[in-house]
């Protein structure tokens, strides 16, 4: 009895399996359809795959086409490829009947692809800007441009969009990137802040020469923001080695023959337009003698490496400078961001030195004057600023130049006039 039981329960269980196994992985009922394709009879296997296949040949005959600016993309089939849940589906299928399977189409490497297709649109703008030019008109202008960003979120949802409802073709969409500055405050940013010109005698051809070269080592000069400017380096040695003549000059209170003679006049110049456009002066150092191509307290000298000339670019953006000699005008001419000041210089001889006694001088053929000498001066220099029209004078500068005997040379038995 307990042996007929037994075989009864172990029957019962492998009905039970079988029954089992056949409702799993028997066929599908007759009349069964999954996404329109008719599995009716067949395994779930064979049924997932031939749904698949059937997905598959309708991808095939389908294009996905992104137009990213002047090109069509074209993709296909598998480069685009789907993902579904027939596994899941046909794995519950009891009954006869049309079921839909969810599917998503997808893109392979899409946001690679979508990076790549922006990053031929993307396109940063371009500022309008000004060149700066050494001769002819100062500065040379340019629009530039609006940039361009390609969306791309927007490209990813969209490409999916048509993947999966209908394969409507694509377009980036872009958005313009403006440009941050305008025409108007580039040229404000470059804008004439002062010109200051001195003359000087071209018919002195060496001295004439070294004033047109310095001014040639200036001229084109772009002085960022906070920069220091500094004559000496950027004129460089006053030397035969370097293209300087042979000049007057101012030495141990004399004028004497000198090379470089001249170069002064153009320091002067350049003195005078940069603090008249209100840059920071830094260095400068008056000459021992007065001279005579500006009045007194206007001079920067500058001599060898000890005296130079400097100051500092204190605007937030770039200042440039222009200096030109030509047919007997120095010019200097500062550009930049104005700070809305007007300035002037206002030059007071507070007292003069008397002049000493003549010097004189053994040798030459005749007697002749080999130097005319001067009164000395006393002064004093006023920056005059109006801001908002209210009108300041500050003292920037006293000065003393020494008075010069005129140094005369007497006839002797050999020698002659310089």
């Amino acid at each position: 009895m307990k042996r007929f039981f037994k075989a009864l329960a172990v029957l019962t269980l492998a009905v039970g399996a079988l029954l089992f196994s056949e409702g799993f992985f028997g066929a599908l009922p007759r009349g069964t359809y999954i996404d329109g394709v008719s599995v009716g009879g067949m395994s779930r296997t064979a049924a997932v795959a031939a749904v698949r296949r059937s997905r598959a040949d309708f991808l095939r005959s389908q294009r996905l086409v992104v137009c990213a600016g002047g090109e069509r993309l074209v993709f296909r089939y598998p480069e685009f490829n789907f993902a579904d849940d027939l596994t899941e589906l046909v794995g519950g299928i009891s009954r006869r009947g049309s079921y839909r399977s969810s599917v998503h189409i997808y893109l392979n490497g899409a946001r690679e692809i979508v990076d790549s297709v922006c990053a031929r649109i993307d396109r940063a703008p371009v500022e309008p800007y000004a060149v700066f030019n050494a001769s002819g008109e100062p500065f040379t202008y340019f629009d530039g441009g609006d940039g361009a960003v390609a969306d791309r979120a927007a490209l990813l949802a969209d490409i999916d969009g048509s993947l999966n409802g209908g394969f409507g073709e694509v377009t980036v969409r872009v958005a313009p990137v403006a440009r941050k500055k305008s025409m108007c405050g580039v040229k404000r940013e470059t804008s004439l802040m002062y010109s200051f010109s001195t003359v000087y005698d071209p018919s002195n051809a060496p001295r004439s020469a070294n004033i047109a070269l310095a001014a040639s080592k200036i001229n084109g000069t772009v002085l960022a923001s906070g920069e220091e400017f500094s004559f000496n380096r950027t004129v460089g040695e006053r030397t035969a080695a370097n293209g300087f003549a042979a000049a007057k000059i101012i030495s141990e209170g004399r004028f004497v023959e000198g090379v470089g003679g001249g170069v002064c006049q153009v320091s002067t110049t350049l003195y005078n337009a940069a603090l008249l456009s209100g840059l920071r002066l830094t260095e400068y150092h008056p000459h021992s003698l007065r001279v005579g191509y500006v009045e007194a307290s206007r001079d920067a000298m500058v001599s060898g490496t000890r005296c130079d000339l400097r100051f500092v670019n204190t605007r937030p953006t770039p200042v440039y400078i222009r200096m030109s000699a030509s047919g007997g005008r120095l010019t200097c001419s500062v550009y930049g961001l104005g700070d809305g000041v007007e300035r002037s210089f206002r030059s007071v001889v507070t007292g003069t030195i008397p002049q000493p006694a003549d010097v004189v001088e053994e040798g030459g053929e005749e007697e002749c004057v080999i130097s005319r000498g001067s009164p000395g001066t006393e002064s004093c220099g006023y920056l005059v600023e109006v801001r908002g029209g209210v009108r300041t004078t500050r003292l920037v500068r006293r000065d003393r130049y020494a008075a010069s005997p005129n140094v005369i040379r007497r006839p002797s038995v050999a020698g002659g006039c310089l």
